[in-house]
């Protein structure tokens, strides 16, 4: 055998491996997302309360929608559901 058809044999094989894996973690991904929702759900609807954080993560399990927004959110600087402030906020220091 030539090089040549030693390579080409080898390409043909990676393309075809590389197209599988791909097709395999495509279908992969929405559960990815909504699995990494379900584990960060608590967090969030401490950091931002019980609807808002409910609906930010609702949003965030949604494949394209959830990227979408984060995209947006980057994009203008801050959150679609701002966290909340509580008593860890400092006061105005009293004169």
């Amino acid at each position: 055998m030539q090089a040549s058809a030693v390579m080409t044999m080898t390409n043909r094989l990676a393309s075809w491996a590389g197209a599988r894996l791909s097709r395999r973690v495509s279908r992969s991904l929405p559960w990815i997302g909504g699995a990494i929702a379900v584990v960060t759900v608590a967090a969030t609807m401490r950091r931002k309360g019980v609807i808002s954080g409910a609906l930010d993560t609702g949003l965030n399990a949604m494949p394209f929608i959830g990227a979408a927004k984060n995209v947006i959110e980057v994009a203008r600087g801050r959150d679609f559901f701002p966290d909340r402030y509580g008593p860890t906020v400092p006061s105005r220091p009293s004169r």
